[in-house]
């Protein structure tokens, strides 16, 4: 243990609105013998200033009484104050923060939440190096450019080294989080794509076996069962076959998240005319009005991007299918700069209030007995739009029809 009267030299004021991390920080620094005399804004900390000698300065910067910016000017103004070592706490969220850091004097930038030990060593280097601030300084002048705004920093190179060096630090740890958080994210995908795969898989027998023992019993004894029996078997079987439809769309989601990506240019207007073709020798019986105007090619995975054609002009049909004159479009318009191709139909659409819930997995705004489906399509839709870079996004209004539309980058030229 330290003696007394080095404990006292080595007195630290912290300046911190927040009397829960206010609390926490003493008690961390008193744990590692310092002396600790604690404010809660500026304006205190200003007045302890004038009764004790701190060796060195923390403050926050967000304060509702003067902030740790306008402090740290103060404390550099008076002149007997104005060596004492000063340490930011800031969550470092616009670059523009060192350069506020820079102008007002502060000698370093610790961020929030911050290790324990990187707050120490910030100290210990300042308290170690505290004798550089009483030498003859020289200052530095440069102009630096930022987000298209030019700032002129003037200071000792001291300080700028100190405050470089703190953001790189504070820099380190945040890459280090992110990627152990993109660690975790990663395990986690993977852990729920075997769990989705599993659970599928599992689900595939006994589903089978109902399906089959069903089908068996209607076609062996349906006639001498009575309607009521014949129409409860009926909807067994059905609710076996759409239970099945969602596993396989559990499926298809899950290895989305595997599947390689493989970007080639595509001719998007022979992929949508292979759909039409398939989808039209499906729907035979019916008469439906097409359009289709100057799809250009586009970089895409070809057998995807087939997969959000087939899955919007699918749902065009299928939500057609109570028109007489039903109609589908699709197209693509230059945005702001960028290509954005749509479907478009003239079907039951769907109510702007519930947009959000659109391309939510599982999500319907149709009952079962008006239009069929899992509700994952959509879904589909838009991790793989995303994971081609673009957007998706719907317009629609009840029995009006609906337009769903997507970016893609365009094909490169040769």
């Amino acid at each position: 243990m330290k003696p007394e009267s080095s404990r006292a030299h080595l007195e630290i004021l912290i300046v911190e609105d927040s009397a829960t991390q206010a609390q926490q920080l003493q008690y961390m620094l008193e744990e590692h013998d310092f002396h600790i005399v604690a404010t809660r804004n500026g304006r205190e900390a200003l007045d302890a200033l004038r009764r004790h000698k701190p060796t060195l300065v923390i403050t926050d910067i967000t304060m509702p009484e003067m902030d740790g910016y306008e402090l740290c000017r103060r404390i550099r103004a008076d002149d007997q104050t104005a060596e004492l070592p000063v340490i930011l706490l800031t969550a470092l969220s616009d670059p523009e923060d060192v350069f506020k850091g820079l102008e007002c004097g502060a000698d370093n930038f610790v961020t929030k939440p911050y290790e324990q030990n990187n707050l120490l060593a910030r100290i210990h280097y300042l308290l170690a190096n505290i004798h550089l601030r009483h030498r003859e300084k020289v200052q530095s002048s440069m102009e630096v450019l930022l987000a298209g705004r030019k700032h002129v920093i003037t200071s000792d190179r001291a300080q700028i080294l100190n405050l470089l060096l703190s953001t790189y630090e504070a820099a380190v740890q945040k890459n280090g989080e992110l990627a152990k958080a993109r660690d975790e994210l990663a395990k986690l995908n993977k852990e729920l794509e075997a769990f989705s795969y599993s659970v599928s898989h599992d689900l595939r027998a006994p589903l089978r076996a109902i399906s089959a023992f069903s089908n068996d019993l209607l076609r062996t004894y349906g006639p001498q069962m009575p309607p009521d029996a014949t129409d409860l078997l009926g909807r067994v079987i059905s609710s076996g076959q759409r239970m099945a439809q969602i596993i396989d769309d559990l499926l298809r989601l899950s290895r989305l998240g595997r599947q390689r990506l493989s970007k080639q240019p595509v001719r998007v207007s022979d992929l949508t005319q292979e759909v039409l073709n398939e989808l039209r020798s499906e729907h035979s019986d019916r008469h439906i009005q097409i359009q289709v105007h100057d799809l250009p090619d586009c970089d895409a995975d070809p057998s995807l991007l087939k997969q959000v054609l087939i899955n919007l002009l699918t749902n065009a049909f299928k939500f057609t299918r109570q028109r007489a004159n039903a109609t589908v479009e699709i197209g693509c318009r230059l945005q702001n700069r960028e290509r954005v191709y749509f479907v478009r139909d003239n079907g039951a659409g769907f109510d702007m209030r519930y947009v959000d819930n659109l391309f939510g997995a599982f999500q319907r705004l149709h009952g079962d007995h008006e239009f069929e489906g899992s509700g994952v399509g959509l879904s589909i839709v838009q991790r793989i739009i995303q994971r081609h870079g673009g957007r998706v996004w719907a317009e629609g209004e009840v029995d009006k029809g609906a337009t769903f539309y997507f970016t893609l980058a365009p094909a490169a030229t040769k």
